[in-house]
């Protein structure tokens, strides 16, 4: 019986004559002992009937026996526990019960303390509480020390468990074994039909071979459905992560939502990489989304996607990933003699510093002859596809705010915590509803950030506190960046024609290297239509009025602006019915049992903070468990957390087998390929602090950098390619160190070789 004492209860040293109910009253009784006494146990010895029932048992010191060299490896020999030890009880089975026949207490070799027993193997025992708890967390991709941390926690310090972390490591591969013991392919399949079976607006695809092999995947449920009506306008796609041990690329389709996060919008993963496995992937995202394409894509410069975007959403705008571009740079061009010496930064201007076609087309046919590159095969591609990434080609598109596959990429990076190049599809479709559990409460936490939080204006400017009270936090935030920027422009009246006035408006930007140069912008005003416009058509790509319009409008005094520049898009207060659709989640705990469990352990808790107050209480508690327990001595004390429970299950007519192993193009076996030029610069990067007062960080990364004066990511992208630059150059020094160095090893070896053989 459980009564809270602070004196210890002590167990008796075991005598011949004790006698026992059952034989694992005798082990129980024997364990208290051993742990009371500082030593393991171990059942050394049963003798049985011929029905198969115990009737003799030994049980002894755990360091009871030989040791036996292994003639393995001599020089390591691993270390061992037996001293032959002759501690033992013996204990028989006489007349319905057990009793010891001979009892041995002596040990050849010293005890440890009672708070130390808890290592040895007889002592550790992992209770069905803890068991569920890691069992939950490991579903919830908790990791292992933070979940045996959390047990530590709970249970107040080390010495009151009675099991270590190794040993949960152990029950969680047992337990992530069991759940995997259905195949990957029909793993899917039920997650599929009990994503259907909770919301009807689930929709997936699965491409199978002859075999019933699962080649290609597409899902999207009923929230990413919703939400594309609100926020389909611009995608990006990329397909440069793997996330399971089959090597399939996961390919998801993101968009921005109007706090500027991504946001899921459907995914995909794909056997292969070449323009058939991305049509079948867009078809089916197509007629998912009720045959409305997006109208503008982004990706990465890749053939088969080109193809295949020109196949299903031919009137899409589709662009490519700048940045990836421009990092190849060293790669492609660092060879030539000029590289550092002027065509590095050629290039740059060309593609940041244009603001119109003409200049680009100007610049470019420059560099080509100055630098004798009219043979380069690279640059020709590039030229022959500049209206798909070239900036200046990309004005009056709605980009939302991207300009790269970074929303894409961050959504990998998002999902990688959670799945890993060794993660199966069982358990990729497990932590995937993890990720978007904590996508969606992100969203969730701003949306009432944004309505229940006032950003406090930062001047008197009566077009900040309007968006002051339209749009979501984030979004304000930009507005703001363009009213602080208006202080740095000086716009003039050069022309009027009509009703339409003309303005230059000149801005003097800061460079990274410390300099400073003014760029003029032009910026139209319309009396009439009250409509303005600026040639770094940051509206018609972002959905922000750019900080030369303002300027332009506070000379006009124009307040309230109109409606036309205030987009639905980044408003707090619109209702979007996507907010009200759950997320199919996938419950980890959709049984009765767990359901159950959940109950008694929430009213549990609630009564032990009252009854913990004072002694009388908790042992008047203890006692009324210990009569439940007599009353209900059948039930089950064997955990079930480790079980695999399948509501649904696939047709087993039809078994849906696991996928090939199969290989992206060029990419290894982890996640997305990275250089190791950008493995041995990334710590610089983190060190870039340039920083322009009036500037948001993540602004105008859709423009040109005269565009908008050097803004701090187009600055940190022009930054990010010198880094790659110096790092490739750096790397080709060291190589070529390295070679030179091997030559002379080589070279003096082959000398010292002919004077003492004679050549030979």
């Amino acid at each position: 019986m459980n009564e809270v004492s602070d004196d210890d209860n002590r167990v008796e040293p075991p005598n011949a004559g004790m006698d026992f109910a059952t034989d694992k009253e005798v082990l129980d009784y024997y364990k208290r002992y051993a742990k009371q006494e500082g030593f393991g146990v171990i059942i050394r010895r049963t003798k049985r009937d011929l029905d198969g029932s115990a009737k003799y048992v030994t049980i002894g010191c755990a360091r009871g026996g030989k040791y036996y060299p292994s003639h393995s490896n001599l020089s390591k020999p691993r270390p061992t526990t037996k001293t032959d030890c002759k501690a033992k009880i013996n204990a028989r089975f006489v007349n319905g019960v057990w009793v010891l026949t001979s009892v041995d207490l002596v040990h050849n070799h010293s005890t440890v303390s009672p708070q130390k027993s808890r290592f040895f193997r007889s002592h550790k025992h992992l209770d069905e509480y803890s068991q569920r708890m890691l069992d939950l967390n490991d579903r919830a991709g908790i990791r292992m020390n933070k979940n045996f941390q959390a047990l530590v926690t709970d249970a107040g310090r080390f010495e009151n468990l009675a099991f270590q972390e190794k040993d949960c490591r152990n029950f969680i591969d047992k337990a992530r074994y069991l759940r995997m013991s259905k195949g990957g392919g029909e793993a899917l399949n039920g997650y599929f039909k009990r994503m259907r079976k909770m919301n009807d607006d689930f929709v997936s695809v699965m491409d199978v071979d002859d075999e019933f092999r699962v080649r290609n995947v597409f899902w999207a449920d009923a929230r990413s459905r919703a939400a594309y009506e609100y926020f389909g306008d611009v995608i990006t796609f990329d397909t440069t992560y793997l996330t399971n041990r089959y090597g399939m690329p996961f390919a998801p389709f993101v968009g921005v939502n109007h706090h500027g996060q991504s946001i899921l919008l459907g995914a995909g993963l794909i056997s292969s990489e070449d323009t058939s496995i991305f049509v079948w992937l867009f078809e089916a995202w197509l007629e998912c989304m009720n045959g409305r394409a997006p109208a503008a894509i982004i990706t990465d410069q890749d053939r088969a996607m080109k193809n295949a975007i020109e196949i299903v959403f031919p009137n899409a705008r589709h662009r490519y990933c700048l940045w990836h571009i421009m990092r190849k740079l060293p790669e492609k061009l660092g060879s030539h003699s000029a590289y550092d010496a002027g065509l590095k930064t050629a290039i740059q201007s060309a593609v940041y510093d244009t603001q119109n076609i003409e200049q680009f087309e100007e610049k470019w046919g420059q560099l080509i002859h100055k630098y004798d590159l009219i043979d380069n095969a690279w640059l020709q591609g590039l030229y022959t596809e500049r209206s798909f990434w070239v900036p200046v080609y990309l004005k009056g598109v709605f980009w939302a705010g991207m300009s790269t596959t970074q929303r894409s990429e961050s959504m990998n990076a998002f999902f990688d915590g959670y799945v890993h190049s060794g993660t199966t599809l069982k358990e990729f479709v497990d932590q995937f509803d993890n990720a978007l559990r904590k996508k969606v409460e992100a969203e969730t936490t701003a949306d009432f950030q944004s309505c229940n939080q006032t950003i406090p204006c930062v001047s008197l400017f009566k077009i900040e506190r309007q968006f002051q009270s339209l749009y979501t936090s984030a979004k304000f935030k930009e507005v703001q960046a363009k009213v602080w920027g208006m202080f740095l422009c000086n716009p003039s009246l050069v022309g009027n024609e009509g009703s339409i006035s003309t303005f230059d408006v000149l801005e003097e930007i800061s460079t990274p290297d410390g300099q400073s140069r003014i760029v003029k912008y032009i910026v139209y005003f319309n009396e009439t239509e009250c409509e303005v416009q600026c040639t770094c058509a940051l509206f018609e790509m972002r959905g922000i009025l750019c900080r030369h319009a303002f300027k332009v409008c506070q000379m006009k005094y124009i307040h309230p602006l109109p409606e036309k520049y205030v987009l639905d898009r980044w408003r707090k207060y619109l209702k979007r019915r996507y907010t009200l659709v759950k997320s199919s989640y996938d419950d980890v705990r959709v049984n009765a049992d767990a359901r159950r469990y959940d109950l008694v352990v929430q009213r549990c808790l609630r009564f032990a903070t009252r009854v913990s107050r004072n002694d009388e209480h908790v042992n008047a508690f203890f006692h009324m468990l210990d009569d439940f327990e007599h009353k209900y001595v059948g039930l089950e004390t064997e955990s079930g957390t480790t079980k695999l429970k399948e509501n649904v299950v696939a047709n087993q007519d039809k078994k849906i087998l696991s996928p090939h192993v199969v290989r992206g193009k060029g990419r290894p076996p982890t996640r997305r390929k990275v250089p190791m030029v950008e493995k041995a610069t990334r710590k610089r990067k983190k060190k870039q602090t340039y920083k322009n007062l009036f500037d948001d960080p993540k602004d105008n990364v859709d423009l040109p950098m005269s565009e908008v004066g050097a803004t701090v990511d187009e600055c940190n992208l022009r930054n990010n390619v010198d880094i790659f630059n110096i790092g490739y150059a750096k790397l080709a020094r060291w190589n070529l160190a390295l070679l030179l160095s091997l030559s002379f090893v080589f070279i003096f070896w082959r000398s010292q070789r002919f004077v003492k053989y004679g050549g030979r």
